[in-house]
């Protein structure tokens, strides 16, 4: 007979989200502000969660303009030692669709069921808070990558993010710097792709000339 504790299930990482959400939308008070004070009171782990789905909401091309601001919010926030998220009011204030918050947490239950699996606390020395201004430079430099209109690259930083913020919020650093490495791996790609569409649109230029 295999230990108990191999049976057990771990939370599904949805769940927190999705309830909070529709108790809120229930009684009128789903925002962004009251989805993050109810999920961890204002840490950066949660804030990187809920504002990395928020990209996979069912939004128009180039729309990561606008939902990576956040990120980069939050992420300077990292970088200058704040201890908390301090959102901007209108931000905090902005009302959200369960429906569509849903369907985002859906498109990620791939990502969510393999992290489900292996999330345990480990490696914790990364969350030091000596290291807190670094992570949070690494982290500001992946999120600009998200911000950047480049297409077919956006998806890449924004799972990234989400990976990451679900290891600050387990407190699990091997899964914080799998999400690092493939945010690297996006900055890269998204660079990549940069300078492909600069070349070109040179090649056009000179063509047309």
């Amino acid at each position: 007979m295999q230990p108990e504790d191999e049976h057990r299930r771990r939370p599904s990482l949805s769940m927190p989200i999705l309830r909070i959400a529709r108790h809120q939308h229930e009684t009128g008070a789903l925002t962004i502000g009251n989805l993050l004070a109810a999920l961890g009171e204002a840490s950066f782990g949660w804030a990187l969660v809920v504002f990395s789905l928020l990209t996979f909401l069912p939004l128009p091309p180039g729309s990561s303009l606008i939902t990576a601001l956040p990120l980069l919010v939050i992420t300077l926030q990292m970088m200058l030692g704040f201890r908390y998220v301090r959102l901007p009011r209108f931000l905090s204030r902005k009302a959200l669709d369960p429906e569509k918050l849903r369907r985002a947490v859906l498109r990620l239950r791939p990502v969510t069921r393999r992290l489900e699996r292996v999330l345990v606390p480990r490696q914790t020395w990364i969350f030091a808070r000596r290291n807190e201004r670094a992570l949070g430079v690494l982290l500001f430099v992946i999120a600009f990558a998200l911000f950047l209109p480049v297409p077919f690259s956006g998806w890449f930083p924004a799972v990234s993010m989400f990976i990451i913020g679900v290891g600050l919020v387990e407190r699990d650093g091997m899964v914080t710097m799998i999400g690092l490495v493939f945010g690297g791996a996006s900055v890269v790609l998204t660079l990549s792709l940069l300078a492909s569409f600069a070349m070109g649109a040179d090649a056009m230029i000179d063509a047309a000339i």
